[in-house]
Protein backbone atom coordinates (compact mmCIF):
# COMPACT_ATOMS: atom_id res chain seq x y z
CA UNK A 1 0.00 0.00 0.00
CA UNK A 2 1.25 3.24 -0.72
CA UNK A 3 1.38 6.41 1.17
CA UNK A 4 -2.07 8.33 -0.90
CA UNK A 5 -3.72 4.73 -0.30
CA UNK A 6 -2.74 5.09 3.18
CA UNK A 7 -4.26 8.60 3.83
CA UNK A 8 -7.62 7.56 1.77
CA UNK A 9 -7.86 4.69 3.97
CA UNK A 10 -7.36 6.23 7.52
CA UNK A 11 -9.69 9.64 6.67
CA UNK A 12 -12.31 6.80 5.70
CA UNK A 13 -11.40 4.94 9.27
CA UNK A 14 -11.35 7.78 11.25
CA UNK A 15 -14.73 9.01 10.02
CA UNK A 16 -16.22 5.96 11.06
CA UNK A 17 -14.61 6.17 14.36
CA UNK A 18 -15.86 9.32 14.83
CA UNK A 19 -19.18 7.53 15.02
CA UNK A 20 -18.38 4.25 17.12
CA UNK A 21 -15.77 5.68 19.15
CA UNK A 22 -12.99 3.29 18.82
CA UNK A 23 -10.01 5.23 18.79
CA UNK A 24 -7.90 2.51 20.59
CA UNK A 25 -8.21 0.13 17.93
CA UNK A 26 -7.57 2.55 14.87
CA UNK A 27 -4.54 3.33 16.54
CA UNK A 28 -2.95 -0.22 16.82
CA UNK A 29 -4.46 -0.69 13.00
CA UNK A 30 -1.64 2.14 12.23
CA UNK A 31 0.67 2.11 14.99
CA UNK A 32 1.13 -1.35 16.52
CA UNK A 33 4.61 -2.66 16.13
CA UNK A 34 3.82 -5.60 14.32
CA UNK A 35 1.15 -4.86 12.45
CA UNK A 36 0.66 -1.30 11.82
CA UNK A 37 -0.25 0.06 8.26
CA UNK A 38 1.59 3.26 8.88
CA UNK A 39 4.60 1.76 10.92
CA UNK A 40 4.95 -1.27 8.15
CA UNK A 41 5.51 1.99 5.71
CA UNK A 42 8.15 3.46 8.67
CA UNK A 43 9.96 0.09 8.43
CA UNK A 44 10.60 0.14 4.58
CA UNK A 45 12.54 3.12 5.01
CA UNK A 46 15.67 2.49 5.99
CA UNK A 47 16.10 0.07 2.49
CA UNK A 48 15.15 2.52 0.53
CA UNK A 49 17.95 4.40 -1.80
CA UNK A 50 19.56 7.98 0.01
CA UNK A 51 17.48 9.95 -2.40
CA UNK A 52 14.16 7.72 -1.82
CA UNK A 53 14.90 8.43 1.99
CA UNK A 54 15.50 11.69 1.44
CA UNK A 55 12.15 12.40 -0.43
CA UNK A 56 9.93 9.98 1.62
CA UNK A 57 11.28 10.59 5.10
CA UNK A 58 10.29 14.06 6.03
CA UNK A 59 6.87 12.44 3.84
CA UNK A 60 6.45 9.57 6.52
CA UNK A 61 7.16 11.53 9.33
CA UNK A 62 4.54 14.26 8.85
CA UNK A 63 2.04 11.28 8.02
CA UNK A 64 2.26 9.51 11.48
CA UNK A 65 2.06 13.12 13.16
CA UNK A 66 -0.80 14.12 11.49
CA UNK A 67 -2.54 10.70 12.12
CA UNK A 68 -1.79 10.62 15.96
CA UNK A 69 -2.69 14.08 16.23
CA UNK A 70 -6.36 13.12 14.30
CA UNK A 71 -6.72 10.27 16.47
CA UNK A 72 -6.18 12.63 19.89
CA UNK A 73 -8.51 15.51 18.48
CA UNK A 74 -10.97 13.12 17.62
CA UNK A 75 -11.41 11.31 21.13
CA UNK A 76 -11.84 14.50 22.40
CA UNK A 77 -14.52 15.69 19.95
CA UNK A 78 -16.11 12.35 20.63
CA UNK A 79 -16.48 13.03 24.00
CA UNK A 80 -17.86 16.46 23.96
CA UNK A 81 -20.21 15.35 21.42
CA UNK A 82 -21.72 12.17 23.68
CA UNK A 83 -21.55 14.35 26.82
CA UNK A 84 -23.96 17.03 25.36
CA UNK A 85 -26.18 14.15 24.10
CA UNK A 86 -26.49 12.44 27.46
CA UNK A 87 -25.67 15.26 30.31
CA UNK A 88 -28.89 17.05 32.18
CA UNK A 89 -28.16 20.60 33.60
CA UNK A 90 -30.43 20.38 36.25
CA UNK A 91 -29.92 24.50 36.53
CA UNK A 92 -31.69 24.63 32.94
CA UNK A 93 -35.34 25.79 34.08
CA UNK A 94 -38.08 24.13 32.45
CA UNK A 95 -40.35 25.61 30.01
CA UNK A 96 -43.29 27.20 31.59
CA UNK A 97 -46.15 25.61 31.18
CA UNK A 98 -48.66 27.27 28.95
CA UNK A 99 -51.63 29.21 31.19
CA UNK A 100 -53.77 32.15 30.84
CA UNK A 101 -53.76 34.97 27.80
CA UNK A 102 -53.32 38.17 27.51
CA UNK A 103 -55.67 40.51 28.54
CA UNK A 104 -58.52 41.36 26.12
CA UNK A 105 -57.68 45.15 26.69
CA UNK A 106 -53.87 44.46 25.51
CA UNK A 107 -54.43 41.79 22.64
CA UNK A 108 -56.78 44.62 21.42
CA UNK A 109 -53.82 47.69 21.50
CA UNK A 110 -51.43 45.38 20.14
CA UNK A 111 -53.62 44.95 17.18
CA UNK A 112 -54.11 48.09 16.88
CA UNK A 113 -50.71 48.72 16.78
CA UNK A 114 -50.47 46.67 13.70
CA UNK A 115 -52.65 48.73 11.61
CA UNK A 116 -51.25 52.50 12.84
CA UNK A 117 -47.39 51.47 12.25
CA UNK A 118 -48.56 50.06 9.22
CA UNK A 119 -49.84 53.36 7.86
CA UNK A 120 -47.06 55.84 9.65
CA UNK A 121 -48.00 56.46 13.29
CA UNK A 122 -45.75 56.03 15.76
CA UNK A 123 -46.52 55.63 19.71
CA UNK A 124 -46.39 58.00 22.59
CA UNK A 125 -47.00 57.75 26.03
CA UNK A 126 -47.46 60.32 28.54
CA UNK A 127 -48.42 61.04 32.70
CA UNK A 128 -51.17 59.96 34.37
CA UNK A 129 -50.87 62.83 36.54
CA UNK A 130 -51.41 65.87 34.75
CA UNK A 131 -51.73 69.92 34.50
CA UNK A 132 -54.83 72.06 33.88
CA UNK A 133 -52.58 73.58 31.19
CA UNK A 134 -52.32 70.82 29.16
CA UNK A 135 -55.07 68.90 30.08
CA UNK A 136 -57.82 71.80 29.83
CA UNK A 137 -56.04 75.45 28.53
CA UNK A 138 -54.05 74.42 25.42
CA UNK A 139 -57.33 71.74 24.47
CA UNK A 140 -59.55 75.26 24.26
CA UNK A 141 -61.19 74.69 27.65
CA UNK A 142 -61.30 77.83 29.32
CA UNK A 143 -61.95 77.78 33.27
CA UNK A 144 -65.55 77.17 34.16
CA UNK A 145 -66.10 75.16 31.28
CA UNK A 146 -68.36 71.67 32.38
CA UNK A 147 -65.59 69.68 31.62
CA UNK A 148 -62.97 70.90 34.40
CA UNK A 149 -66.07 71.02 36.75
CA UNK A 150 -65.46 68.14 39.87
CA UNK A 151 -68.79 66.61 38.97
CA UNK A 152 -66.29 65.30 35.47
CA UNK A 153 -62.50 65.62 36.92
CA UNK A 154 -60.95 64.24 39.99
CA UNK A 155 -58.77 66.78 41.73
CA UNK A 156 -55.46 66.13 43.27
CA UNK A 157 -55.01 69.61 44.09
CA UNK A 158 -57.79 72.40 42.86
CA UNK A 159 -57.52 74.41 40.17
CA UNK A 160 -54.91 72.82 38.81
CA UNK A 161 -53.44 69.30 39.54
CA UNK A 162 -55.76 66.18 38.74
CA UNK A 163 -56.09 63.14 37.15
CA UNK A 164 -55.71 63.19 33.12
CA UNK A 165 -59.08 63.05 32.21
CA UNK A 166 -58.83 62.18 28.38
CA UNK A 167 -55.24 61.16 26.30
CA UNK A 168 -56.12 64.47 24.41
CA UNK A 169 -53.67 65.82 27.16
CA UNK A 170 -50.72 63.95 25.55
CA UNK A 171 -51.98 65.46 22.52
CA UNK A 172 -51.66 69.03 23.50
CA UNK A 173 -47.88 67.66 24.62
CA UNK A 174 -46.86 66.34 21.60
CA UNK A 175 -48.14 69.60 19.47
CA UNK A 176 -46.10 72.06 21.67
CA UNK A 177 -42.90 70.30 21.78
CA UNK A 178 -42.78 68.59 18.38
CA UNK A 179 -43.37 70.70 15.10
CA UNK A 180 -45.22 69.02 11.97
CA UNK A 181 -45.50 66.90 10.54
CA UNK A 182 -47.04 65.19 13.34
CA UNK A 183 -48.48 61.34 12.96
CA UNK A 184 -49.21 59.98 16.24
CA UNK A 185 -51.61 57.33 18.44
CA UNK A 186 -51.05 57.32 22.04
CA UNK A 187 -53.09 54.27 24.38
CA UNK A 188 -53.39 55.24 27.68
CA UNK A 189 -55.91 54.92 31.29
CA UNK A 190 -58.24 58.05 32.08
CA UNK A 191 -60.12 58.76 35.02
CA UNK A 192 -63.38 60.48 35.60
CA UNK A 193 -65.71 60.97 38.21
CA UNK A 194 -68.76 58.62 36.93
CA UNK A 195 -70.89 56.77 38.14
CA UNK A 196 -70.33 52.30 37.19
CA UNK A 197 -72.49 51.35 34.91
CA UNK A 198 -72.34 48.94 31.80
CA UNK A 199 -70.75 51.06 29.64
CA UNK A 200 -69.42 53.37 32.20
CA UNK A 201 -66.45 52.99 34.08
CA UNK A 202 -64.39 55.88 37.06
CA UNK A 203 -61.25 54.91 34.96
CA UNK A 204 -60.90 53.58 31.30
CA UNK A 205 -58.90 53.40 28.25
CA UNK A 206 -58.87 55.46 25.39
CA UNK A 207 -56.52 55.62 21.96
CA UNK A 208 -55.68 58.75 21.11
CA UNK A 209 -55.26 59.53 17.22
CA UNK A 210 -52.78 63.00 16.26
CA UNK A 211 -52.32 63.96 12.62
CA UNK A 212 -51.11 67.81 11.85
CA UNK A 213 -49.70 68.13 8.44
CA UNK A 214 -50.12 70.96 5.41
CA UNK A 215 -52.98 69.93 3.62
CA UNK A 216 -54.95 67.82 6.29
CA UNK A 217 -58.61 67.64 5.59
CA UNK A 218 -61.60 65.90 7.30
CA UNK A 219 -62.22 63.35 4.73
CA UNK A 220 -58.64 62.34 5.52
CA UNK A 221 -60.24 61.24 9.13
CA UNK A 222 -62.93 59.96 8.49
CA UNK A 223 -60.82 57.65 5.50
CA UNK A 224 -58.75 56.49 8.47
CA UNK A 225 -61.27 55.60 11.15
CA UNK A 226 -63.85 53.69 8.47
CA UNK A 227 -60.11 51.65 7.08
CA UNK A 228 -59.26 51.29 10.95
CA UNK A 229 -62.36 49.72 12.16
CA UNK A 230 -62.62 47.52 9.16
CA UNK A 231 -59.57 46.16 10.16
CA UNK A 232 -60.53 45.27 13.74
CA UNK A 233 -63.87 43.98 13.36
CA UNK A 234 -64.12 43.13 9.21
CA UNK A 235 -65.84 44.64 6.51
CA UNK A 236 -69.26 43.99 7.82
CA UNK A 237 -68.74 46.76 10.17
CA UNK A 238 -71.76 49.95 10.09
CA UNK A 239 -70.53 53.27 11.31
CA UNK A 240 -72.24 56.50 11.23
CA UNK A 241 -70.65 60.02 11.78
CA UNK A 242 -72.52 63.03 13.45
CA UNK A 243 -72.05 66.30 14.42
CA UNK A 244 -70.83 66.92 18.11
CA UNK A 245 -69.21 69.52 20.14
CA UNK A 246 -65.86 69.40 21.50
CA UNK A 247 -63.97 72.45 22.46
CA UNK A 248 -60.53 71.53 21.45
CA UNK A 249 -62.12 70.35 17.52
CA UNK A 250 -63.66 72.13 14.95
CA UNK A 251 -65.80 70.82 13.37
CA UNK A 252 -66.20 67.93 15.66
CA UNK A 253 -68.28 64.48 15.10
CA UNK A 254 -69.23 61.52 17.19
CA UNK A 255 -69.12 57.89 15.94
CA UNK A 256 -71.07 54.87 16.67
CA UNK A 257 -70.94 51.38 15.53
CA UNK A 258 -73.78 49.76 15.02
CA UNK A 259 -74.55 46.93 18.31
CA UNK A 260 -72.81 43.79 17.98
CA UNK A 261 -74.88 42.27 20.41
CA UNK A 262 -78.27 43.02 19.21
CA UNK A 263 -77.03 44.25 15.20
CA UNK A 264 -79.17 47.19 15.74
CA UNK A 265 -82.41 45.92 17.19
CA UNK A 266 -81.70 48.04 21.06
CA UNK A 267 -80.34 45.77 23.80
CA UNK A 268 -79.38 47.18 27.38
CA UNK A 269 -75.26 47.24 26.12
CA UNK A 270 -76.49 50.38 23.41
CA UNK A 271 -79.13 51.46 25.82
CA UNK A 272 -82.28 50.47 23.66
CA UNK A 273 -80.37 52.33 20.63
CA UNK A 274 -78.83 50.02 18.05
CA UNK A 275 -75.56 51.76 18.10
CA UNK A 276 -72.61 52.68 21.05
CA UNK A 277 -71.07 55.43 20.57
CA UNK A 278 -67.02 54.64 20.34
CA UNK A 279 -65.39 57.83 19.45
CA UNK A 280 -64.80 61.51 19.50
CA UNK A 281 -63.18 63.22 16.65
CA UNK A 282 -62.80 65.60 14.32
CA UNK A 283 -60.18 68.79 12.88
CA UNK A 284 -58.25 69.95 15.60
CA UNK A 285 -59.22 73.64 16.64
CA UNK A 286 -57.08 76.83 15.12
CA UNK A 287 -57.03 77.98 19.08
CA UNK A 288 -55.19 74.63 19.52
CA UNK A 289 -52.94 74.54 17.41
CA UNK A 290 -52.09 78.29 18.34
CA UNK A 291 -51.92 78.41 21.70
CA UNK A 292 -49.47 75.12 21.04
CA UNK A 293 -47.25 76.88 19.08
CA UNK A 294 -48.44 75.68 15.45
CA UNK A 295 -49.18 78.07 12.89
CA UNK A 296 -53.19 77.36 11.44
CA UNK A 297 -52.68 79.12 8.09
CA UNK A 298 -49.84 76.78 7.35
CA UNK A 299 -50.79 73.77 9.21
CA UNK A 300 -54.04 71.97 9.82
CA UNK A 301 -55.23 68.53 11.68
CA UNK A 302 -57.32 66.15 12.77
CA UNK A 303 -57.40 64.02 16.02
CA UNK A 304 -60.13 61.29 17.71
CA UNK A 305 -60.42 59.88 21.30
CA UNK A 306 -61.24 56.45 21.34
CA UNK A 307 -63.49 54.64 24.10
CA UNK A 308 -61.09 51.53 23.73
CA UNK A 309 -63.73 49.67 26.48
CA UNK A 310 -66.10 49.83 24.49
CA UNK A 311 -64.14 48.80 21.18
CA UNK A 312 -63.22 45.45 23.55
CA UNK A 313 -66.54 44.76 24.53
CA UNK A 314 -67.61 44.56 21.16
CA UNK A 315 -64.70 42.65 20.11
CA UNK A 316 -64.92 40.26 22.67
CA UNK A 317 -68.42 39.89 23.39
CA UNK A 318 -68.04 41.41 26.96
CA UNK A 319 -71.54 42.76 27.58
CA UNK A 320 -70.23 44.86 30.83
CA UNK A 321 -67.15 47.21 30.97
CA UNK A 322 -67.30 46.13 34.66
CA UNK A 323 -65.89 42.74 33.94
CA UNK A 324 -62.52 44.10 32.52
CA UNK A 325 -61.34 44.85 35.51
CA UNK A 326 -62.62 42.47 38.44
CA UNK A 327 -59.98 40.38 37.67
CA UNK A 328 -62.66 37.42 36.35
CA UNK A 329 -60.72 34.50 35.21
CA UNK A 330 -62.82 33.81 32.53
CA UNK A 331 -61.09 36.74 30.42
CA UNK A 332 -57.75 35.37 30.96
CA UNK A 333 -57.88 31.80 30.09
Amino acid sequence: MNIEEVKKQFELDIAETLKTGKFDDLFLKYFSKAHGITTKLLKELPKLTEAKKRELGPVLNKLQIDQKAKIEQGKIDYKKRKQNETSTDLTIPEKPAKSGMLHPTTQTIREMYEFFRYHGFSIAEGPEIETAEYNFRKLNLPEGHPATDLQDTLFLREPDLMLRTHTSSIESRLLTENKPPIRVVIPGRVYRNETPSKTNSSFFYQFQGVVVDEGISIRNLKYTLEMFHKFLFGDDIILRFRYKYYPEVSPGMGVDMKCRFCEGAGCDVCKQRGWVEVLGCGMIHCNTLKMCGIDPNVYTGFAWGMGLDRLVMQKFGISDIRNLYEGGMVYLQ
